[in-house]
């Protein structure tokens, strides 16, 4: 039986809002497989069409990236690459700045981005997951949703992935310029205080 034009309409909705941060979210946790993130949204997407919008309520973005989650560690552990969360803690921006038309300072804020990135990288995977998360906008309370941990636990892992970015050399040396200069860095120096 086909699903009635307004169910068919909302996950269209949730689709076109979700896709693209969904994949990066997934891919990051595959480690940079992105036609295995891509797979693992479209089963997402595909429970979602069996799932009665009243079940999802209002919250269909968490409801997506905690099943993107778990799908994306089953796929893990099948795969052998993942035994455990624990085995992943051994292992081991794209929230937009203020661009003007200056080609230097684009070019300046895509090298920082692309550092950043590599940086997000090497964290250790609990919190690189929470950070990457909180980057896509989830408050801390639904990225403990997602992740089915305590507020509390995602606000320190959170705060130990920043506090790791800062203490990074580069961008200790970014952050001691004027903010004028590096908008782009505000976010960092805000989560000083």
């Amino acid at each position: 039986m086909p699903p009635e034009p307004s169910h068919r309409q909302w996950v269209l909705a949730a689709l076109e809002e979700n896709e693209s941060r969904l994949v990066r979210y997934v891919a990051r946790l595959l480690r940079g497989d992105g036609e295995g993130a891509r797979d693992v949204v479209q089963h997402a997407f595909l429970r979602l069409c069996d799932q009665a919008a009243a079940d999802v309520g209002d919250h269909v973005d968490k409801w997506l990236f905690t099943v993107c989650r778990n799908r994306a560690l089953d796929l893990l552990r099948a795969s052998g690459r993942l035994k455990s969360l624990e085995e992943l803690e051994r292992q081991g921006l794209n929230r937009h700045g203020r661009t003007d038309g200056d080609p230097a300072t684009k070019a300046e804020e895509r090298e920082l981005a692309e550092v950043l990135r590599r940086m997000v990288e090497h964290l250790p995977a609990a919190q690189r997951e929470a950070l990457d998360l909180w980057i896509e906008g989830f408050s801390y309370r639904e990225i403990a949703e997602i992740v089915s941990k305590q507020e509390g636990h995602i606000r320190v892992l959170v705060h130990r992935g920043l506090t790791n970015l800062r203490e990074h050399p580069r961008v200790r040396k970014w952050m001691q310029e004027p903010p004028t200069q590096r908008n782009h860095i505000a976010r960092f120096q805000s989560c000083q205080k």
